[in-house]
């Protein structure tokens, strides 16, 4: 079996998925027991992702989750991924995420990324202008300002958040965050969970351009990647079609329903091949199976830690999941 010396460290991104017949508070209390589990095992942190008008996502608000989780753990770091910085102004996001380091030392992250998160009429409920997304470059700068204490706005400081240097990584699954986290020397995650296409292309370019920075003088890559581990390879099969059918079902048909002979006909589709798509980089089935398919997608992603997104239909699942991989991972 391979050693902790072989492998990249290995965490957790968490959604807060609403399962059919529970409402985000289920939500909320699995996350907690997901994050409890998780610093038991060994994993590194947990990343929340800002997501704005999707029922089965209920991590709107990260900040808030993650002063909740973090006053239930006491080791494990929690951080956003991410912030999505179009949203707010970097003042605030400086602030909120000072006030949980502040409550919380040395235990938390800020990933920012450039997307609304959500479609364009969320985006003006949310009281921002489509355009936001062009000056997200200076805003990563202002709000890094903000929490070295080292303000770019003259007069304008943020309390709490001054000097508690809480690290940013930039998030994105495109060139743009590649280049952008290599110019200003930071490190950068790939949503390669969900958007496989550009992966290896942008982290070759991070790599490459990367210019060193005070705080991080060498390049460092976070790669997500979906893991569906069961005790059996027929088991994690199973898991595999039952969330593969769900994310056709919630994202082709947002929210309505039909029948399983309907769903098996859209199955078949197109726009489900599309869908599916974006689940490319996928570990199915036993420890070992898992284990041998992440150390192939660890150098295929020059990856320095993988950000695990588990897929599995149930709680009970899932936390099984999270062991079968923590052991065959060696954490």
């Amino acid at each position: 079996m391979s050693t902790n010396e072989r492998h990249v460290p290995l965490s957790l991104i968490d959604f807060a998925t609403v399962y059919d017949g529970e409402t985000s508070r289920d939500a909320f209390l699995r996350s907690v027991g997901q994050a409890q589990h998780a610093e038991r095992l060994g994993y590194s942190r947990i990343w929340y992702a800002e997501h704005h008008n999707m029922p089965r996502i209920a991590s709107s608000a990260p900040a808030v989750l993650i002063s909740h989780i973090a006053a239930k753990t006491e080791t494990i770091r929690l951080g956003s991924g991410g912030v999505m910085l179009p949203n707010h102004s970097p003042l605030v996001i400086a602030e909120q995420y000072g006030t949980l380091a502040e409550l919380y030392p040395d235990r938390i992250d800020l990933g920012v990324g450039r997307a609304p998160g959500t479609d364009q009429r969320t985006v003006l409920a949310l009281r921002r202008d489509p355009r936001s997304a062009e000056s997200f470059p200076q805003d990563v700068q202002e709000l890094q300002g903000y929490l070295a204490g080292r303000s770019r706005v003259p007069g304008v400081t943020a309390t709490p958040g001054t000097d508690t240097h809480v690290p940013v990584y930039i998030l994105g699954s495109s060139l743009f965050g590649a280049q952008l986290a290599a110019k200003l020397g930071l490190p950068y995650s790939f949503a390669s969970h969900f958007a496989p296409d550009a992966l290896k292309e942008a982290v070759s370019v991070y790599r490459e351009t990367y210019q060193p920075s005070k705080e991080h003088p060498d390049p460092y890559v976070i790669a997500a990647v979906n893991v569906t581990a069961a005790d059996t390879e027929a088991d994690a099969a199973t898991q595999n079609e039952k969330v593969r059918r769900g994310r056709v079902e919630s994202m082709a048909l947002r929210g309505r329903k039909v029948s399983q002979e309907d769903l098996d006909l859209l199955m078949s589709s197109p726009a489900a091949e599309q869908i599916l798509s974006m689940l490319r980089y996928s570990a199915v089935g036993t420890g070992e199976q898992v284990r041998e398919y992440l150390e192939g997608f660890t150098a295929t992603a020059q990856a320095d830690e993988l950000m695990v997104a588990i897929q599995s239909p149930s709680t009970e699942q899932s936390l099984r999941g999270m062991e079968i991989l923590a052991d065959a991972w060696g954490l």
